[in-house]
């Protein structure tokens, strides 16, 4: 299993934030997790990655059981790209020193670089289209060249998980297709990280995602194979509200109807 989830709860300054979470998540699954805002997302995300313990429950996250483990190592295992990152990183780092700490999972590039982890980053900036962004500082860069800079330093360690949260964020229709469309390439690979995909738009699932996790209030609504989990009824009791409901290319589109 890469997520598994036992009756997961989580409280803080007396407050209920997670409640009795039950989600597991296996090897070649990818799946896209669907919230409002408040509905618990981030902490859902920040606990995967071992920044918080549950107050009730148990967490394991690939093979690693959580209070039984080094979290520093697992998270080398987790590529993590986020529009909230983006205020930690040094701004005047150059895109290739960008890429290249995400290879040592650090904010800031500290350690030596050998010609092997250099060409991959190169390999990488190529992939995604940003070779003459290479030698520019980050903080020039448009948000959607930001945020594919971003997935190629999650990509540089290899990594078994590889989260997206709201990665769109802030980004036109047309940089939002061309990051989706590297989403959708990257999920098609054989052998590439198994993928969680947060956003409050169920119109960025893409074809890739199998599965879908409705996240309301802390809870879940409901989770399991998208088809099933996707359908205007589901979605009108999740949302709370009429919609018009469809599917067009592989991917789910909502109407928001008086």
């Amino acid at each position: 299993m890469v997520v598994n989830m036992k009756d997961v709860s989580w409280r803080r300054n007396g407050l209920s934030i997670l409640r009795g979470i039950n989600w597991t998540v296996r090897r070649g699954e990818h799946w896209a997790i669907i919230g409002l805002n408040g509905s618990g997302k981030t902490s859902l995300l920040n606990m995967i990655n071992g920044y918080v313990f549950p107050t009730t429950g148990e967490v394991e996250v690939l093979g690693n059981k959580f209070g039984a483990c080094d979290l520093r190592k697992l998270r080398k295992s987790i590529g993590w790209v986020s529009s909230s990152l983006q205020e930690n990183l040094h701004i005047q780092e150059t895109v290739m020193e960008i890429v290249l700490s995400g290879k040592f999972a650090s904010i800031g590039l500290y350690d030596k670089v050998g010609g092997g982890v250099s060409r991959k980053a190169s390999h990488l900036i190529e992939q995604f289209g940003c070779t003459s962004l290479t030698e520019r500082k980050y903080f020039t860069l448009s948000q959607g060249e930001k945020q594919k800079v971003l997935l190629a330093r999650a990509l540089m360690s290899s990594p078994k998980l590889l989260i997206l949260d709201e990665p769109c964020t802030g980004l036109d229709i047309f940089a939002r297709e061309s990051f989706l469309s590297l989403v959708q390439h990257i999920g098609s690979k054989r052998n590439g990280p198994t993928l969680l995909y947060v956003s409050h738009h169920v119109e960025e699932i893409l074809p890739v995602f199998t599965h879908t996790l409705l996240l309301r209030k802390g809870s879940v609504h409901s989770s399991g194979k998208k088809e099933l989990v996707l359908t205007r009824a589901s979605l009108m009791d999740f949302f709370e509200r009429q919609i018009g409901f469809s599917w067009m290319d592989g991917r789910p589109h909502i109407l928001v109807t008086q």
